[in-house]
């Protein structure tokens, strides 16, 4: 995320609304989202999770919180870390700030490393820049299964260790 002046920032912000989610993921933009992890969770041991967010409260911006901050603390907060083999991963979209964070846990991190899970959230960002935004999470969900697929093979008695509905706060 490139420098911005608290203010600015600020402005982005209060003027953020949930609704502004729901414009850009109608409701069969999330069911598409959260079938395409469903689907894509057949083919590998893993669990994905995807949180959008409006934009972060004054107090946030305040202190300084980046969007890789509050995804690592939303990773932790809906217990994406804590999966049979370590291998949950958190897409997170602010969209104030025109932000994607991808947070792994150390199982599958160690396999993809920053580099690896940088270039995915590069190419969703460059999908949101021409207002596909469904079709951007949907890649993001996609590479991430293939990489997922790739050190987690299915187990022969699939769980779904984490509900693939999207979060929207």
């Amino acid at each position: 995320m490139k420098p911005v002046h608290p203010f600015k920032r600020w402005f982005k912000h209060a003027w953020s609304h949930p609704r502004h989610v729901k414009a850009l993921f109608p409701q069969h933009s999330l069911k598409q989202i959260e079938l395409t992890i469903a689907q894509s969770e057949r083919h590998h041991a893993g669990e994905i999770r995807v949180a959008i967010e409006s934009g972060l409260p004054t107090y946030a911006i305040l202190r300084g919180l980046t969007p890789r901050q509050r995804a690592i603390h939303l990773f932790g907060h809906f217990n994406i870390w804590d999966t049979e083999h370590n291998n949950g991963v958190l897409i997170y979209l602010l969209l104030a700030d025109h932000d994607v964070e991808i947070v792994a846990d150390r199982g599958i991190h160690r396999h993809v490393g920053d580099a690896g899970w940088q270039q995915i959230c590069q190419q969703m960002e460059g999908m949101f820049r021409s207002e596909q935004f469904e079709a951007g999470v949907v890649y993001g969900i996609q590479a991430i299964g293939e990489q997922l697929a790739r050190c987690f093979p299915p187990e022969a008695v699939p769980r779904n260790e984490l509900s693939n509905r999207v979060l929207i706060l």
